[in-house]
């Protein structure tokens, strides 16, 4: 891997181990590269390898297939003193840029070899398969083909010719931290890495969005009390979500700021308790979304909150247009009105520059993305780049059984180790309630006037569904917020569920549980953030992330979900029951 990383990364990707033959013939050429080369160590500045081209043997000893554009530019390696202990000093005059005291190739020879040697040790042993693949060009932000070779189709850049294999087979470091590993279990459920941070959360999380609101089922202050008591002090949780727009609704007597109040006089009750928990928070978004409301929003919800810092800072929602981030069923990007609104609205330069103060001066530790896209995530990590400041770690969007478009769209390959290594956190696992069992499906299927009334809105019986509207069992049974999460209650998206639901019962489980497991077993997702309207929907929660972490969901009942999914594909978007006179609206206004 120091020296031939194509060698080292198809022996592995291959699970074989290099023959006598093989492995002696890349630390040949691996020792005479080294020998005609030399190498210079000055502090940590970059180091010229010089001419690569003289012969076959320094190109494949570099993992350079090809000589032209090995011989275009002056290619770097990121060798640091720190790393292999070279004693300190200036590069001679040579060429090549060898050090004093090292300008002899035997000599580097006997310094080479064995660390050659370790290297592969370290790459056979498995430690960073996919390093070698994914970070050869990494410092100097470009990508390379499997196997090290320079793509042709663009300038090659900087090369460290030291893969994280090398070091970390010599005790020199560890291999990058990937998001959504598991990195502990508390009281039965799994904590994973957030992005590439030392943040490593529940894969259960508490969401507030109700917490302290108008709802006739919101929770009041002692309710959310008693949650977090059950799911922080008991449960194993370790992570709440929130905004300064929530409660959703509000009211003048139950202003929005009022659930981060809520949640900072918990944190108050005792000393220590903001040391057991990990705050999301968010600031409004669109036009509101500003360098200067990114610092002063943040500011407002440390107050309320009653601490010195947030873990994450998200946007609730993107600065600048984009279809989806209205909630509505819009699938279709608008061309002309994306040119004018998109001008408008704060960059993703001005959104990470904001960022980066705020991390800088300790007020948060990461931050991301709700209701948001690839573009938003990679626009966001490129503009980090450019300017020097941390990336974004966490994207947060609605998904569930039901809802896999992140899988699809681009979100999951952009949040994925191999690109940004960026977390996830899903909302919406139960699909407002609906993937819970406790509304009927209203499909006219046999057998289904004798299970649950359908939702309110959606119950053709007026007489039942006042019934409901008087002893709501949740909001899908009452008008208002409800009526924006039409894209639950779409007939394609009750045919899916009810097609999950019998799924759920032939496994003996509820549909509830096989929504939250499955959500729970997703490779993208790092955690699921959930609502309760009672301690009782908790422990439920509880029981199916504890399940979760026992082994995943049997192989063929994985496979027969993913079969449903084929027959309907993202169903939030169909909708059988628009308007001849709607106009390119659709049932919440967005544009269509």
């Amino acid at each position: 891997t120091i020296l031939s990383p194509h060698l080292a990364s198809d022996a592995m990707s291959r699970q074989l181990r290099p023959s006598a033959a093989h492995l002696a013939m890349s630390l040949a050429g691996a020792v005479a590269g080294v020998q005609s080369l030399g190498f210079c160590v000055s502090d940590v500045r970059w180091c010229s390898l010089g001419p690569l081209t003289a012969d076959a043997s320094r190109r494949a000893a570099f993992g350079i297939a090809d000589a032209r554009a090995a011989c275009q530019y002056d290619e770097q390696c990121l060798l640091r003193q720190s790393a292999v202990g070279l004693p300190r000093g200036q590069p001679s005059g040579s060429s090549h840029g060898r050090f004093r005291g090292w300008s002899q190739p035997g000599s580097f020879t006997v310094l080479a070899l064995p660390l050659i040697i370790s290297s592969y040790t370290a790459a056979i042993r498995g430690h960073s398969r996919r390093s070698n693949h994914r970070r050869c060009l990494e410092s100097g932000g470009g990508h390379l083909t499997s196997g090290c070779r320079i793509d042709k189709t663009r300038r090659p850049r900087r090369i460290p010719c030291i893969s994280r294999a090398f070091f970390s087979g010599m005790g020199f470091g560890e291999a990058k931290a990937e998001t959504n590993q598991v990195i502990d279990v508390v009281n039965g459920i799994r904590r994973r890495r957030l992005g590439s941070t030392d943040m490593a959360v529940s894969e259960l999380a508490l969401g507030t969005q109700r917490w302290g609101g108008e709802d006739f089922n919101s929770p009041n202050e002692a309710l959310c009390h008693q949650l977090l008591d059950r799911g922080v002090l008991e449960g194993g949780l370790n992570l709440i979500d929130t905004a300064e727009q929530y409660p959703i609704p509000s009211s003048r007597e139950k202003p929005e700021g009022r659930t981060e109040e809520i949640i900072g006089s918990w944190l108050r009750k005792e000393p220590g308790r903001r040391e057991k928990l990990l705050i999301a928070s968010k600031i409004t978004g669109g036009q509101n979304v500003t360098k200067q409301n990114i610092i002063a929003d943040c500011e407002g919800s440390l107050r309320r909150l009653g601490t010195d810092r947030l873990d994450v800072y998200l946007l609730h929602w993107p600065a600048r247009y984009t279809p989806q981030s209205n909630w509505g069923q819009s699938l279709e990007y608008d061309w002309e009105y994306g040119r004018e609104a998109v001008r408008q609205a704060s960059s993703f330069g001005d959104i990470v520059e904001a960022m980066g103060k705020l991390i800088e001066q300790g007020k948060i530790r990461g931050y991301g993305a709700c209701n948001d896209n690839a573009v938003g995530l990679m626009g966001m990590a490129a503009a980090a780049r450019e300017r020097g400041v941390p990336g974004p770690c966490c994207m947060q969007n609605d998904y569930s059984i039901l809802n896999r478009r992140i899988e699809e769209n681009g979100l999951s390959e952009a949040s994925s180790p191999a690109l940004e290594n960026s977390g996830f956190m899903a909302y919406n696992v139960l699909a407002g309630g609906m993937l819970t069992g406790k509304y009927g499906l209203n499909l006219g299927f046999a057998g289904e006037s004798e299970g649950p009334a359908p939702a309110a809105l959606d119950d053709e019986d007026e007489e039942r569904a006042l019934q409901s509207n008087r002893a709501p069992r949740g909001r899908m049974d009452r008008r208002g917020w409800a009526l924006t999460l039409i894209r639950y209650r779409t007939r394609a998206a009750r045919e899916a569920m009810q097609e999950y639901a019998a799924l759920a019962k032939r496994y003996g489980m509820s549909s509830a549980a096989l929504a939250l497991r499955f959500a729970a077993g997703r490779p993208a997702v790092t955690t699921s953030l959930l609502g309760h309207t009672s301690v009782a929907q908790l422990d439920e929660c509880l029981e199916a992330f504890r399940d979760a972490a026992k082994g995943e969901l049997d192989p063929q009942l994985r496979w027969e979900i993913d079969r449903i999914h084929l027959r309907n594909r993202l169903p939030l978007f169909a909708n059988d029951r628009t308007g001849a006179d709607w106009r390119n609206e659709g049932e919440i206004n967005e544009r269509i």
